[in-house]
């Protein structure tokens, strides 16, 4: 079907249009983070760069210690996406190369249910559990609950059923264990897959507010996107937008880091799966 030059045009249009409406917030934040207090406020707004810079940034970083908040988020972050991956292995091998061992069709199902699950059904007993195991306030609340993930395991057992079995023939030959054929064979096979869950699972949990507003008291534990709120003032002193626009820009910075370097893992994966 050949295109004609007013379905190209229409096309471009259409596409940048999109790509304007998402980076306007961005850019309107990035500017609204160099005015000042009164300028934020300014109508019309402002669309050219300010002076304030640095103040802005030195006051949304010194305000609510955003060093520590941004190394807790890159903490968790990094600690739930690689727990993410390894199980998720793990429970898509013995799904995809054990066999049909005793209730594996209902035990899968009962993975994929878990991930249609709504996020507030699963607090309440989670939060007991964590509070029970005397996790509260920890490092351990804030990932460990996370670790599961039906989502890595449906990737990578799908991944793992088109690998030819000719290779696990040939491992087995070589006098080669299960887990060995998993670590030298499967995992390198799954790189790709594996760089592209990583960045999906990073950004999931630099975004998260909910759960880590409920499992810490202490401002040492707070993550990035709590200390945003935390930027916003009370009800008897307006919000002072540069301030929080600034604070916004640099809880951005680790996510978009991670996205540009993995970007071409994460397209590569998405393209592999449409071939096969």
């Amino acid at each position: 079907m050949q295109i004609t030059r007013t379905q190209r045009a229409l096309a471009h249009i259409t596409l940048t249009v999109s790509i304007l409406l998402i980076v306007f917030p961005v850019v309107f934040a990035l500017v609204t983070s160099t005015h000042s207090f009164q300028e934020s406020f300014s109508f019309p707004p402002k669309f050219h760069v300010g002076s304030h810079l640095l103040d802005n940034y030195r006051a949304a970083w010194e305000r609510v210690h955003m060093g520590r908040l941004l190394f807790n988020s890159t903490l968790i972050s990094v600690a739930v996406a690689a727990g993410k991956i390894v199980l998720s292995i793990l429970a898509a091998f013995a799904f995809t190369y054990f066999g049909e061992f005793r209730g594996k069709a209902t035990l899968f199902i009962l993975i994929l249910i878990t991930h249609m699950l709504p996020l507030p059904i699963r607090i309440v007993p989670t939060f007991e559990l964590v509070e029970d195991f005397g996790w509260m306030n920890t490092y351990y609340a804030l990932t460990i609950p996370f670790f599961a993930s039906a989502t890595g395991t449906l990737l990578f057992r799908q991944f793992f059923l088109t690998v030819p079995n000719d290779l696990a023939d040939a491992a087995r030959m070589d006098g080669a264990g299960p887990m060995k054929f998993l670590w030298k064979v499967l995992v390198p096979l799954s790189k790709t897959n594996m760089l592209a869950l990583f960045m999906i699972e990073f950004i999931y949990m630099w975004n998260q507010y909910l759960w880590p507003l409920i499992v810490t008291q202490s401002n040492d534990m707070r993550v990035v996107q709590i200390g945003l709120k935390m930027l916003l003032a009370g009800e008897e002193q307006a919000a002072e937008w540069n301030v929080i626009m600034a604070g916004t820009i640099l809880a951005m910075l680790p996510p978009l880091i991670i996205l540009l370097i993995l970007q071409g893992s994460f397209v590569k994966g998405f393209a592999m799966r449409q071939e096969k």
